[in-house]
């Protein structure tokens, strides 16, 4: 189709590299710019995308793939199984090029959310539109000329959304932004200096990466797995001197330490043998009380707009005059 020949001949001009020069990235590119089959380059829009869209058509961000399915379905037809696909080896390149910026509408959203959206920059839309015209050679220039400061000037945008914190061993620290790593944060800086004081990170997940910072000699030390880590407590704090592990998980929307939960880290602990005091973290009460039924006996809850009290699920162990 002339269009999508068009488009990948536009992806070479850009500079892409080859692995990126492809059918996919030429729909999605057409995608972006709200291009169908009979549009001209010069109708190219810039409208914000996810990358599938949801099922009914009534989520909050159009989705590339849905785009390409009604519009090109005699070059190509995607099912939602090609969306991981379509975000490493397409979006995300695109991102760091310069093509499209990630969240523009709402910089804070968290890399996990179903909100996650994408858009050309204005600097490429002026290309597009100039396409077959008199200016494009001129476009491209400009474009080129920006390409480099474009991609430092979306990073550093995204690096000032990074949550700052600094780790009991005095190792700094960057969340990726998002509520979710703003209670992690809240944890390391509210929760461990009034209720866990003196204890180290052995584990902390980043919604981004989970992988971020691990211990792996005091896990090994504590016999805790790390094969499995994908498993793990969204934090894991441990007090040496009281031999005490703080399996804290960062609940914003799902995953509170429920009877199951439990049951699964004890199986997965159990050649662990320190303390094991299990902890759900919330950021406020109205999202403690959502989940308040699924919370497990001879548990601790802390709730980050309130962080010098817990409340016990547990039982007489606490009865007692004041």
């Amino acid at each position: 189709m002339k269009k999508v020949k068009e488009a990948l001949k536009l992806l070479k001009e850009l500079g892409l590299p080859l692995k990126q020069q492809n059918e996919r990235s030429a729909l999605a590119l057409l995608a972006f710019a709200n291009l169908k089959v009979n549009s001209n380059w010069s109708d190219a829009t810039q409208i914000s995308m996810s990358v599938v869209g949801s099922k009914d058509g009534k989520g909050k961000y159009p989705g590339i793939m849905q785009f390409i399915n009604q519009n090109y379905s005699k070059v190509k037809k995607y099912k939602e199984n090609s969306r991981e696909s379509f975000r490493d080896e397409t979006v995300k390149p695109f991102v760091q090029a310069g093509i499209c910026e990630h969240n523009p509408e709402e910089p804070g959203l968290s890399p996990n959310s179903k909100n996650n959206h994408y858009r050309l920059t204005l600097e490429v839309l002026k290309v597009i539109r100039s396409v077959g015209s008199a200016n494009f050679e001129t476009e491209l220039s400009e474009y080129k000329k920006e390409v480099g400061t474009l991609s430092e000037k979306y990073a550093k945008a995204r690096n000032l959304l990074k949550i700052p914190i600094k780790l009991s061993s005095g190792e700094e620290f960057e969340f990726a932004p998002g509520v979710h790593n703003q209670l992690q944060a809240a944890i390391i800086k509210d929760f461990a200096s009034v209720f866990a004081q003196g204890s180290v990170v052995v584990y902390l997940g980043d919604t981004s990466d989970k992988d971020s910072h691990m211990d792996k000699k005091l896990l090994a030390k504590l016999k805790i797995p790390i094969a499995i880590d994908t498993k793990l407590p969204d934090i894991i704090l441990y007090d040496q001197k009281k031999d005490w592990l703080f399996l804290i998980e960062a609940v914003t929307s799902v995953g509170p330490m429920s009877p199951q939960r439990i049951i699964d880290l004890e199986k997965m602990l159990a050649n662990c043998k320190s303390g094991k005091v299990y902890v759900t973290a919330f950021p406020d009460r109205s999202v403690f009380r959502s989940h308040m039924a699924d919370i497990a006996w001879e548990t601790e809850v802390w709730i980050a707009d309130n962080p010098t009290h817990m409340i016990h699920f547990n039982g007489d162990r606490f009865m007692g005059p004041r």
